[in-house]
């Protein structure tokens, strides 16, 4: 069974420095490795530049346009101490866009830092910002926090976030945020807001990148999922079946999955978590089909034991049928999907992707893509002084088995 998949199977040696601690000078300065039929399934090296030589014409490729927003949020309590707020997702107004939206007050799923010094009562924002006196009270404690954040000025919350808060860059660059950070833990394409993490296979794309797609007759295409903490937690059981996948909100318009449905040649998908959005479509499809509305993805939901007949075709316009009924445009979802070796996947035939760490539930979703190939990959990386993790290098990788559209 694939829950007793042991975590140890799926680890290699990442020294220190092979971790890329900032981005390269430009975006698309960045190293290519490829592992496709026409490199003969054997990696090797190239430009990121020059990635639409290697893609197939007539594909679909898929890219998350979610922004990363400034979600970490530093206050201090009249005694000096300092709290650490990490806004992880919006609770009151729930959804994004009208959370954003608010002027005054909003409340947000949070991680708080030094709670134990935070017993009660509101905290300012740490060096203040008179104008906008943003302020922070804990109405629910738990494992993670509710709070309510309120200010003056009549500035949207996306404004005070931008005025106030720290993009969260990930904890294993072990610095603090810079400048540079603000620009480049951001992909070119972004749009959305919503994310605390970055879509990172997307940064090395500059606009070079996007024409040289168009050029070779690709359809690009947009999903918009937001990246929560939960990317970044390690899998602390000693099997895959120990381990709770976080569950990440995301949202696709009807005439995407018209654009899917209809779609006949191989689907790219750039990122891991236009991945899990794009596979998670498909069993949202059957639910329609066999419970007549879409849900949400359980974690375990792909593996069970009858399997799954149907095309993704079906499945899609089961999607599009749901909406025409219900006079709806777009999509809006929640998955936990996992994908480790032993799915089958449905709609991805490549992916563009980074470099991740051991052990994670990323390297898992790549192993479940190209099998135990995954080791001679990473070995020619280390070996080819490739960088590793979200400010690394890229790589273009495969699927070896066949799709069943």
């Amino acid at each position: 069974m694939v829950q007793d998949i042991r975590i140890e199977d799926y680890t290699y040696p990442l020294p220190e420095e092979r971790i890329a601690k900032y981005p390269l000078p430009s975006r698309d300065d960045s190293k290519l490795l490829i592992y496709t039929e026409k490199s003969n399934w054997e990696p090797r090296s190239g430009k990121f530049r020059t990635i639409a030589d290697s893609l197939p014409s007539g594909s679909l490729m898929v890219f998350n346009n979610t922004k990363v927003v400034p979600a970490r949020l530093y206050f201090q309590k009249d005694t000096g101490a300092l709290i650490e707020v990490f806004c992880l997702k919006p609770v009151a107004p729930a959804d994004y866009e009208q959370c954003f939206a608010q002027t005054e007050k909003c409340r947000w799923q949070t991680i708080v830092g030094n709670a134990k010094r935070w017993k009660k009562g509101r905290i300012k924002l740490y060096g203040g910002s008179p104008e906008i006196d943003l302020q922070a009270e804990i109405i629910e404690r738990g494992e993670t926090f509710i709070v309510e954040f309120s200010w003056k000025g009549g500035a949207s919350f996306s404004k005070v976030m931008e005025k106030c808060g720290n993009i969260p860059i990930p904890p294993y660059l072990k610095r603090d945020t810079e400048a540079i950070d603000m620009e480049r833990y951001q992909t070119y394409y972004a749009r959305n807001e919503g994310s605390v993490a970055a879509p990172t296979a997307g940064l090395h794309f500059t606009q070079a990148e996007l024409d040289a797609i168009d050029a070779k007759g690709i359809v690009r295409a947009e999903v918009c999922l937001h990246v929560g903490a939960g990317t970044f937690l390690p899998v602390k059981s000693d099997t895959i079946g120990g381990h709770t996948m976080h569950d990440e909100p995301f949202v696709v318009t009807k005439s995407f999955l018209m654009l899917l449905a209809g779609s006949h040649g191989p689907v790219i998908s750039v990122g891991t978590t236009s991945t899990r959005t794009l596979e998670s479509l498909y069993f949202l499809g059957v639910q329609c089909i066999e419970k007549g509305e879409p849900t949400f993805v359980s974690q375990w939901e792909p593996y069970r034991e009858e399997g799954y007949s149907y095309t993704l075709k079906e499945s899609v316009e089961a999607l599009v049928a749901y909406l025409d009924s219900k006079g709806l445009d777009r999509f809006v979802a929640e998955t936990r999907i996992i994908i480790v070796p032993g799915y089958e996947y449905r709609v991805v035939d490549y992916l563009v992707t980074n470099f991740h760490q051991p052990q994670s539930t990323l390297l898992l979703l790549i192993a479940a893509l190209v099998g135990d190939n995954w080791k001679n990959i990473y070995k020619f990386a280390l070996e080819n002084d490739f960088r590793f993790l979200s400010y690394g290098d890229s790589s273009l990788l495969q699927r070896r088995t066949g799709l069943k559209r």
